[in-house]
């Protein structure tokens, strides 16, 4: 079988995530839940379906970006929607600037995205108090927002949020303005948006309303609010707020807090007790440096597949030269990855820049270089000296050092049977800089 190029080009596209209700991107997905510590999103899944479907919930889903949380999301909502859930998923940095983020605005992000997208099936919400709201702020902001009483709901946040993500000032006088009604905004969209649109939905015949918010675990890690950072100041400080959402929402947040020192303050603020679900890297080496050919042949798949997404995992391995000069290139890919989803499909990409398959050894060792420079160039000598520890201990402490090492991809996460355990990032081992544990 002949690869066709112009298919496999975009297809590595790593910038793109898979929608998962998709046939023609559902085709290029790898499961690796059996070696990513168990089934995560059928755990999300779960709790919605099984545990309390007629109860909100409220779930914390967190991991490295990039490492395939966005399509693991897209895979639950089409595994809810088949069991008759309505899902609304949606970005919130298309709505947000993340450098810069409130409470008031991740609730009206919200409420946007619920109404618009129940409106797209024909329920249509005309809330009071946002009819007031709106009218209250066009006074208060005394800018032109051209806004009819028959505007949509979504249609008026849609234009609000429009007008102050691009301007910080007229963004922080709305916060200020918003933030002592941030109450009347929770209950009115519980009472106007949520349970009414509930109602109409099991009148169709759906359980119930899910609400997936994605790409929050991008919110800038700024002091905010004295020595606050934001991401602290959102999920612990306003974390009970989040929660207090009538309908099942599942959010993501920066993998960081996870080594907070107020890790038990935001798992029972936001999620009620239980822990925020983490996706750790694909493994394709054990914490004694041994190589896990499970772990390693899952990412086989996931480069071959997006070659050959119709045909089957043993035979894709007998078109290898069709992708690469030798299965040790592709085996070199997949390790200088270390296992982190969208960086193989960014070395994959960089190559097909470079030239036509099948990838020449030097074409893969010119990328790699490239790519661990740059990466080189951003470590700093104390991230040095806390890289080696990492490399001794195996683990990460709490501290704000080593939080930079998790959300600068210095360092990886990964679970076996005896727990989690971290590694460095495999570019960087190779800079002869660190003394690294096992082969990579």
């Amino acid at each position: 079988m002949k690869l066709h190029l112009p298919t496999f080009f975009k297809a590595c596209n790593p910038a793109k995530t898979l929608v998962m209700g998709n046939p023609s991107d559902s085709q290029y997905y790898i499961d690796f839940s059996s070696v990513r510590g168990g089934k995560i999103i059928e755990a999300l899944g779960r709790t919605i379906t099984r545990l309390s479907p007629d109860e909100p919930t409220c779930q914390l889903f967190t991991g490295h970006i990039g490492c395939g949380k966005s399509t693991e999301l897209f895979r639950l909502k089409a595994q809810l929607e088949q069991e008759d859930f309505h899902v609304v998923y949606f970005e919130s940095s298309q709505d947000l600037d993340m450098a810069d983020v409130d409470i008031s605005d991740i609730l009206l992000s919200i409420a946007r995205s619920v109404s618009e997208s129940l409106e797209e099936i024909g329920i249509h919400l005309k809330p009071g108090y946002f009819s007031n709201l709106f009218n209250d702020i066009k006074n208060f902001l005394q800018t032109p927002i051209e806004l009819s009483a028959e505007a949509e709901l979504s249609v008026g946040i849609g234009k609000i949020t429009a007008k102050t993500k691009d301007s910080p000032q007229m963004r922080e006088q709305l916060r200020q303005h918003l933030e002592p009604r941030t109450q009347g905004i929770l209950s009115a969209i519980n009472e106007e948006v949520l349970a009414q649109g509930i109602k109409q939905l099991k009148r169709r015949g759906k359980q119930g309303l899910v609400v997936i918010i994605d790409n929050l675990d991008r919110v800038d890690p700024r002091p905010v609010h004295g020595k606050r950072s934001q991401p602290e100041y959102l999920f612990i400080d306003r974390g009970s707020q989040l929660r207090s959402l009538n309908c099942h929402v599942v959010y993501t947040l920066p993998l960081a807090l996870m080594f907070s020192n107020e890790y038990e303050a935001l798992k029972n603020r936001v999620g009620g007790g239980v822990a925020p679900k983490v996706l750790p890297m694909v493994p394709i080496q054990s914490r004694d440096g041994s190589e896990l050919p499970e772990g390693m042949g899952l990412l086989r798949q996931l480069v071959l597949a997006r070659a050959f997404p119709q045909v089957k995992p043993q035979q894709r391995l007998q078109l290898i030269p069709e992708v690469f000069d030798h299965p040790d290139t592709l085996d070199r890919m997949c390790r200088i990855s270390g296992g982190h989803v969208r960086n193989l499909l960014g070395l994959l990409y960089n190559c097909l820049q470079q030239e036509d398959p099948p990838f020449s050894r030097s074409c893969l060792e010119s990328v790699i270089k490239g790519y661990r420079d740059d990466l080189t160039l951003a470590v700093d000598e104390m991230e040095w000296e806390l890289l080696s520890q990492v490399v001794q201990q195996q683990n990460v402490k709490g501290e704000k050092e080593y939080q930079t090492l998790l959300r600068s991809m210095f360092v990886y996460e990964y679970r076996d049977e005896l727990g989690r355990w971290f590694g460095i990032n495999p570019a960087l081992a190779e800079t002869g800089k660190i003394p690294v544990m096992g082969k990579l």
